[in-house]
C-alpha cells in the first residue's frame, strides 16, 4: 500500500513537473514573439527633435511609397527632356541629367531629334519650350503621360499635346537616380498642336 503511494505520488510529481516545464516554454514562446513584435513596431518609429519637442515619425514599408515615386521619376524625366531653353549648354545639361532615367529608347530618340535638327531649331528661333503635366497613370509597373508643352517663339505661342508611354524597373539608387527607377521601351504616342497664337511683330 506504502509502495503504491510512494509510486502515485512520484507519477504525480513527474507530470506535475512535465506540465510546468512546457507550460513555462508555451510562455516563454508567447512572451519573446510578444516582445520581438514590440521591438518591431519600435524600430518603425522614429523621433525628430523639432525645438526640444520629440514628435513622433512612423517609418513606411518601401513599397508602399513606391508608386509616388514612380510618378515623381517620370515627371522628373519629362521635365528635363522638354523644358528647354535657347542655349546649347542647357540643352546639354538638360539630356546630360535626362539620360539617368531612361534606357537606349531615350538615348534614340534624342538622337533622332538631333539628326532632324530639332534642337538647332531651338537655337534659331530663341524658342524656349516648357511642359506642363496634366497626369500621370501607373499601372504597376508601366506608365502614360499626360502634358502640354508650351513652344513661345518671337512669331508665335504653340501649345502641344505629348502623350507618352513605358515601362518602369526598379535599379539601385545613385546620386543622379534617387529614385532608384529606369524608364525603358519609352515612346511618344502624340505629340500634336492644340493651338497657336501669333505674336505681335511691331
Amino acid at each position: 500500500m506504502i509502495i503504491k503511494n510512494i509510486e502515485s505520488k512520484i507519477r504525480l510529481a513527474t507530470i506535475l513537473s512535465i506540465g510546468s516545464f512546457l507550460t513555462s516554454i508555451i510562455i516563454c514562446g508567447f512572451v519573446s514573439a510578444y516582445a520581438y513584435q514590440q521591438v518591431a513596431n519600435a524600430r518603425q518609429s522614429i523621433y525628430i527633435l523639432d525645438n526640444d519637442i520629440p514628435i513622433l515619425a512612423k517609418q513606411t514599408n518601401m513599397q508602399m511609397n513606391r508608386p509616388a515615386e514612380y510618378k515623381a521619376a517620370v515627371d522628373l524625366f519629362h521635365s528635363l527632356f522638354f523644358n528647354l531653353a535657347p542655349d546649347d549648354k542647357h540643352i546639354e545639361y538638360q539630356m546630360e541629367k535626362a539620360m539617368y532615367f531612361v534606357d537606349e529608347t531615350g538615348v534614340g530618340q534624342y538622337n533622332n531629334l538631333k539628326e532632324k535638327g530639332y534642337f538647332n531649331s531651338i537655337l534659331s528661333s530663341s524658342s524656349v519650350l516648357s511642359i506642363q503635366t496634366d497626369s500621370i497613370v501607373i499601372d504597376q509597373n508601366r506608365f502614360r503621360y499626360y502634358g502640354k508643352q508650351k513652344i513661345d517663339r518671337r512669331s508665335a505661342t504653340i501649345t502641344r499635346s505629348i502623350v507618352t508611354e513605358g515601362d518602369l524597373i526598379d535599379i539601385p539608387r545613385s546620386e543622379n537616380n534617387s529614385h532608384g527607377v529606369l524608364i525603358t521601351n519609352w515612346k511618344t504616342i502624340e505629340n500634336k498642336d492644340l493651338s497657336n497664337v501669333s505674336k505681335n511683330t511691331f
